[in-house]
C-alpha cells in the first residue's frame, strides 16, 4: 500500500468520500500531485436516504460534488452487507481501468486493515495520504488551506452536543483540546460537512434544520444551495 505520495506520473482514482474533512485534505493532497478523481464514491444506508456516518443526504452530496467538479457514485447497504456492496463498486471502478483508490484515514489501524484486505480482494491499489500524520496538524492544514466545514455529527458519550454545528476553525481547536477531545475527531468524536474551499468551483449555501438524536450520536440536517 502506498500512504503518502504516489509515484510520478498520473494516476486515475476513485476518492472513499464522507463529505467530511479528511476525505477532502485527501483529494486535494492527490489533485494537486497531478492525480485524476473520477469518482466520488460514497456508502449509504440500505435505502439510500442518508450516508453511513455522516448522515449526509443524498442532495448535499450532489451538490458537493456538483461544486468539486466530480462524479459521484453511491452504494446503499445495511451495516451487514456493507463490505459486499463496498468491494462490487470497486470491482465496477477496476472494470472501467480504475485501479486505485483514495481514502482519508488517518492513524486507526483496522480501519488501514480493512481498508488494504477489501481492496486487495477487489484488485484495487489503495493510497492513505494523510497516514500517520499528526491529528492536530492535519485539521490544521485544512483550515489553513482555506477549506470550511462544519460539525454535522456529535458521539454525545465522547463530546458535548453544543458542539453540533460548530465551524471548523482555529477557535474549535483550541476548544477541543482543552476538554481533552482530539481536534481531529479521529476517534469518531464529531463528523464534518465541507462546503466551501480551494477545490470548490461555487460555495454551497447551508440552512440548518433541527437537530436530532439517535442512540449516542445527534445529527444536524442540512439543506444546501448554491
Amino acid at each position: 500500500m502506498t500512504q503518502n505520495n504516489w509515484l510520478s506520473g498520473s494516476r486515475r482514482f476513485f476518492c472513499s468520500w464522507s463529505g467530511g474533512k479528511d476525505s477532502c485534505l485527501s483529494l486535494y493532497r492527490e489533485l494537486k500531485h497531478g492525480h485524476e478523481c473520477v469518482s466520488l464514491f460514497t456508502m449509504t444506508d440500505e435505502d439510500g436516504e442518508l450516508s453511513r456516518s455522516h448522515g449526509l443526504t443524498p442532495e448535499a452530496l450532489r451538490v458537493q460534488a456538483e461544486s468539486l467538479g466530480v462524479p459521484l457514485c453511491k452504494a446503499g447497504a445495511s451495516w451487514d452487507l456493507y463490505e459486499e456492496e463496498f468491494k462490487k463498486q470497486i470491482s465496477r471502478f477496476r472494470d472501467e481501468q480504475v485501479h486505485h483508490g483514495v481514502f482519508g484515514d488517518i492513524d486507526l489501524e483496522p480501519h488501514r486493515d480493512w481498508v488494504t484486505r477489501v481492496c486487495g480482494e477487489a484488485g484495487i491499489t489503495p493510497h492513505l495520504p494523510l497516514w500517520k500524520e499528526n491529528r492536530v496538524a492535519l485539521v490544521r492544514e485544512f483550515i489553513d488551506a482555506g477549506f470550511r466545514a462544519v460539525i454535522v455529527v456529535v458521539n454525545c458519550s465522547m463530546m458535548p452536543s453544543e458542539f453540533l454545528g460548530r465551524e471548523i476553525d482555529p477557535d474549535l481547536i483550541g476548544e477541543l483540546e482543552r476538554i481533552g477531545v482530539d481536534p481531529c475527531g479521529e476517534n469518531g468524536e464529531y463528523h464534518t460537512f465541507v462546503y466551501d474551499g480551494p477545490l470548490f468551483r461555487k460555495k454551497i449555501n447551508l440552512i440548518r434544520g433541527e437537530s436530532f438524536s439517535k442512540e449516542k450520536y445527534c445529527f444536524l440536517p442540512l439543506r444546501v444551495s448554491f
